[in-house]
């Protein structure tokens, strides 16, 4: 086999942008290019229809490799990440059989949550029994008031064990800011806190003390540009506090883990943990943390390259998780786990896709493993490193992702994250995004599919609801009020979950009847719209082929006792259809409902007609609209 690469295409004379470009204009016949092609994203940017090699001249990563300064590709040659499952502990023998099992399927890394009032060296014992350090990636977290002496038990356990630390990974999670972003309560000791457990956990290099929490961020709707930004911003507030505190830098930097979420932009969210690494680097490089080994990686000048290396564990979205058609939440969460691990995150963990309504199943725990272990073992994204480089559109979009989270970086540093946030700031920025998303679900720009669109219409949910919402005694419930701003804890679908729960809860289904006549493709096309629209509230759809006449589909209506009819025909017929049909069902219970904007609507509503359905309609309220006049 010849070892030169076959150049393709070079029969073929190179063809350039402008070239391109006039095509396109061609094609557009006179449309502008702007609004017809160019994507206007959330994150302060646009997105162009197709991008070329002269796009990505300079770039960064065109000329860096895997496991090098600055890890725009990757802070590793290779791309094994863990595999975490969380594991939230009540029986500490309990836990530790389930960890086990969990070992045999797959997977290598745990994130215990222990319970504050019965943290002992004993029960760290028990629940570590079997389970080895140095080969198992061990998280731990606990009410941050017990933060501390949690870590001064797993610190005295690992190295009990008489094993080489440096084999050793884990981390013992203190979020200082964990309580602003969720409570909305300080936690003005966070410094000294923070220092301690960096002393605390010393003995054990490779354990990381202080967490990054944007995840949560991102679980409260959060963009990624305001994710990264803030994360960022949050990490050098810790930073630069442990070093102004005599830690050293390497030390410190070290020490520092990012927690972050990854939604459902699936390019993007490449994009983000790429840009994520590379600005992270060059925060720490920037204080010049000094390198004490002779390693390959040590900078010219003595700096430690190793310190800028991003620790990243990716959990998906708790944001987009949907009530209904909770199988749904699997596609969601695969395509997230594909983003997170072709990002080459250090650690994922994939949520249930029950957990937004019950405790997780076993069944909905194991598929959640098994969505990490298909993408190791059967499509192999642990045996390739950023295949995503020098791709002309995502080496762009990291290049203008990396570009709006540092200016969103650089105005927070003004005045410091924890004042930042004190100042409610980061809370009324990230809450602003979830409120604009949540619009966007209501009038249909932003898809929940199973949710807002194509719902299962038959399905029923009330009777599945755990009442799961427990807290740890640290501070104030979700309904009581707070002396600090804090993040939104709605999910996007929760609109539309309390709209069709409603529906299920009165004792009464609606029943919506589709009036189909005239035009055969223009009544099947908004049947169809129709009977999505209606059944986004859990409402009975009644769809037919079509009717010869008004009256005839007037009286199989009342025949099936519909609660609303639903005309649906062409814009031209509506003229002389609607008002018949108007006339038919007047004094009647049944809500009459046109579907579409027809021309002739001004003319319609004159004569009384009162509702229409089309696609600028705003799903949420108009389906509370009906619910407020049907189930009363």
């Amino acid at each position: 086999m010849s070892n030169q690469r076959e150049k393709l295409f070079t029969g073929f004379p190179p063809v350039s942008t402008e070239e391109w470009m006039e095509v396109i204009t061609k094609d557009l016949k006179g449309a502008d290019f702007q609004k017809k092609l160019v994507w206007r994203t959330n994150e302060g940017f646009n997105v162009n229809p197709f991008y070329r090699v002269e796009d990505i001249e300079g770039s960064l990563a065109a000329e860096n490799l895997p496991g090098q300064f600055p890890y725009v590709r990757s802070t590793r040659k290779d791309n094994k990440w863990y595999v975490r499952q969380d594991i939230n502990v009540k029986d500490f023998a309990e836990a530790n059989r389930k960890a086990l099992t969990l070992l045999e399927k797959g997977v290598t890394s745990f994130g215990f949550r222990l319970p504050k009032n019965a943290l002992s060296a004993e029960n760290v014992e028990i629940l570590l029994q079997g389970i080895a350090p140095d080969k198992v990636e061990l998280n731990f977290s606990t009410c941050i008031s017990r933060t501390i002496d949690l870590a001064r038990l797993v610190t005295e356990y690992v190295r009990s064990q008489n094993l080489n630390v440096m084999e050793c990974f884990g981390s013992i999670e203190f979020d200082p800011f964990r309580k602003i972003l969720k409570k909305g309560i300080d936690e003005p000791n966070w410094v000294e806190k923070a220092v301690e457990m960096v002393k605390i956990t010393a003995p054990l290099p490779r354990y990381r003390a202080i967490t990054v929490s944007g995840d949560r961020m991102n679980d409260a709707g959060a963009y990624s540009y305001q994710e990264l930004g803030y994360s960022l911003s949050y990490g050098n507030q810790v930073l630069s506090a442990l070093i102004g505190n005599g830690i050293d830098p390497s030390m410190a930097a070290k020490k520092i883990k990012f927690e972050m979420g990854v939604g459902a932009n699936y390019f993007m969210e490449i994009a983000k943990f790429r840009a994520a690494r590379w600005l992270w680097a060059e925060i720490v490089d920037a204080y010049k943390p000094p390198c004490a080994h002779d390693c390959d990686n040590k900078a010219p000048d003595g700096t430690c390259r190793c310190a800028a290396k991003m620790n990243i564990h990716a959990s998906t979205s708790r944001f987009n998780q949907s009530l209904y058609d909770p199988y749904v939440n699997m596609l969601r969460t695969q395509t997230e786990a594909m983003s997170a691990t072709i990002g080459a995150v250090d650690s994922l963990t994939v949520r249930p896709f029950d957990e937004a309504f019950e405790t997780p199943t076993a069944f909905a725990e194991r598929i959640a493993v098994n969505q990490q272990l298909l993408l190791k073992e059967e499509s192999h994204f642990d045996k390739i490193t950023d295949p995503s480089s020098g791709s002309y559109y995502i080496e762009t979009l990291t290049s203008a992702l990396a570009e709006q989270a540092w200016k969103l970086f650089l105005e927070t540093e003004e005045t410091g994250f924890y004042e930042t946030l004190k100042a409610g700031t980061v809370q009324d920025a990230i809450n602003a995004s979830a409120n604009a998303r949540f619009n966007a679900v209501a009038n249909r720009r932003e898809i929940l599919l199973g949710t807002n669109q194509y719902p299962n219409f038959g399905e029923a949910m009330s009777q599945k609801i755990e009442d799961t919402a427990a807290h740890c005694g640290c501070g104030s419930d979700e309904g009581q009020n707070s002396p600090l701003k804090r993040l939104n804890t709605r999910r996007l679908s929760n609109a539309f979950d309390e709209l069709r729960l409603a529906t299920e809860r009165s004792g009464k289904r609606p029943k919506v009847f589709m009036l189909t006549i005239g035009n055969l493709a223009m009544r099947l096309a908004r049947s169809q719209f129709s009977s999505n629209f209606f059944a986004c509230a859990g409402y009975e759809i009644i769809d037919n082929l079509g009717f010869k006449t008004v009256e005839e589909g007037v009286n199989a209506a009342r025949a099936k006792g519909a609660d609303i009819v639903v005309l649906c025909s062409s814009d031209d017929e509506y003229a002389a259809l609607a008002p018949e049909a108007y006339n038919l069902l007047k004094g009647g219970k049944e809500i009459f409902v046109v579907a579409g904007a027809p021309a002739c609507a001004d003319d319609l509503k004159a004569i009384g007609i009162e509702h229409f359905i089309n696609v600028r309609s705003n799903v949420l309220e108009t389906l509370k609209a009906f619910n407020e006049k049907i189930l009363l």
